[in-house]
């Protein structure tokens, strides 16, 4: 993790999964279909769209590994927590890149976890 405050930081899933070993708190900023279909099990849910009144779930002591399908949306969420004194990174490539590196995913239907 760089030093560089002015820069967003990006960790690859593999380094988001050794950080998560860690403490650190993993923001989901997906829509609620899409998490319902797969996520990380020890990620937490908060639209994107729901994110500015709903800061004060999120842990201030700890990192907060934001992701979402692409890493889009969760850019721009580390950097919204990160406007408000979150210590951030962004999950380069999203779920997208956590499902390719076979990292562990749950699904709140029933069904096989998929990235939708």
């Amino acid at each position: 993790m760089s030093s560089d405050p002015d820069r967003l930081e990006e960790v690859t899933p593999i380094e988001a999964d050794e950080l998560l070993r860690k403490g650190c708190y993993l923001l989901d900023v997906r829509e609620v279909d899409e998490w319902q279909a797969g996520h990380a099990p020890v990620a937490h849910h908060i639209a994107l769209g729901e994110l500015e009144h709903r800061y004060h779930e999120i842990p201030t002591e700890a990192v907060v590994v934001c992701v979402c399908r692409g890493g889009g949306r969760s850019a721009r969420a580390a950097e919204a927590l990160a406007g408000v004194g979150y210590k951030t990174v962004n999950l380069a490539g999203g779920m997208r890149a956590w499902a390719a590196a076979e990292l562990a995913m749950v699904s709140e239907t029933g069904a096989e976890a998929a990235v939708i």
